[in-house]
């Protein structure tokens, strides 16, 4: 499948407005792939990353990072996702094998599957402590709570919309949303534009069948209020873990856990949870984690 996807950066109305628009089919199938998952945890995970990829695109520092975590009482159990600023996205589900009706609107039961619970964001800035901010889940559809965090974490007045369309083999027809911010200053005449072009817009999921672009999509949501078009990047699904990186992991253990493992005289073996890449180690391996443990 050749790969489309990619993000957008823009800004309107003299700087008052900012908004980001991706397409995501090809990385939210690989994620589908990768986790087997069933249509609707795709769809939940593939509308968090695609919101966190623009979430993303708002980082400052080549180092900085995002990580959003939704618990819920829904089937779903929980989603994570962990984002940079160059456009890598990763993330999983804890059950990946949901399977509910369609919700009345005929679409997947995303909000149900997820349920009532919280949405927690957190942004590592390099800094001694991260930004984190946690709110209660709206509706569990994940662009509603989205929306609700920027108001209520971040005070940014925002509108915020996400897709996921599954074929009926299971695999990813068309992911990918918009993120639209009012900046401080905005006017009333902004303002009532905006929600105007948001509110006669058709679904995400509807835009991207049409064969649209991001650009299509954020040209709909700032329509009369003078584009510009400031960055375009493309977006992947990137894990990045190696076996030095889990060992590092291991030895923050310690060393009766260690012990206790080697003991076991068996090899160990770790699967990353974002991307299910086996690692092995051995009793020796173990017994030579124990020397830099505390």
């Amino acid at each position: 499948m050749e790969n489309r996807d990619y993000m957008i950066r823009a800004t309107a109305g003299n700087a008052m407005v900012r908004g980001f628009a991706v397409t995501s089919r090809n990385l939210v199938d690989e994620a589908r792939k990768i986790h087997s998952l069933s249509p609707i945890c795709a769809a939940a995970l593939g509308r968090l990353m695609s919101g966190a990829l623009m979430m993303g695109d708002m980082l400052k520092g080549d180092k900085d990072a995002l990580t959003i975590n939704v618990e819920g009482d829904g089937p779903i159990g929980g989603l994570l996702v962990t984002v940079n600023n160059k456009g890598q996205v990763k993330g999983y589900v804890k059950n990946n094998a949901v399977v509910l009706p369609n919700n009345e609107a005929g679409h997947l039961n995303v909000g149900g599957a997820v349920g009532n619970g919280t949405l927690t964001v957190i942004r590592d800035l390099g800094l001694k402590d991260p930004y984190v901010g946690t709110i209660q889940l709206l509706s569990g559809e994940i662009a509603d709570d989205l929306t609700c965090y920027f108001v209520e974490s971040e005070q940014i007045p925002s509108s915020v919309g996400l897709g996921v369309l599954v074929n009926k083999d299971f695999s990813v027809m068309e992911a990918g949303g918009f993120i639209v911010q009012l900046m401080p200053g905005a006017t009333e005449d902004v303002i009532s534009k905006l929600e105007q072009n948001i509110q006669n817009m058709k679904s995400v999921t509807d835009i991207l069948r049409d064969g649209k672009t991001p650009e299509d999509l954020l040209g709909m949501a700032l329509d009369g209020l003078d584009m510009e078009i400031t960055d375009k990047m493309p977006v992947e699904y990137h894990c990045g873990c190696d076996k030095d990186r889990v060992e590092r992991a291991l030895v923050l253990l310690g060393k009766d856990e260690l012990k206790s493992l080697a003991e076991d005289g068996e090899d160990i073996e770790i699967k990353c949870q974002f991307c299910q890449k086996a690692y092995t180690f051995s009793p020796k391996d173990l017994k030579e984690m124990q020397l830099r443990a505390k």
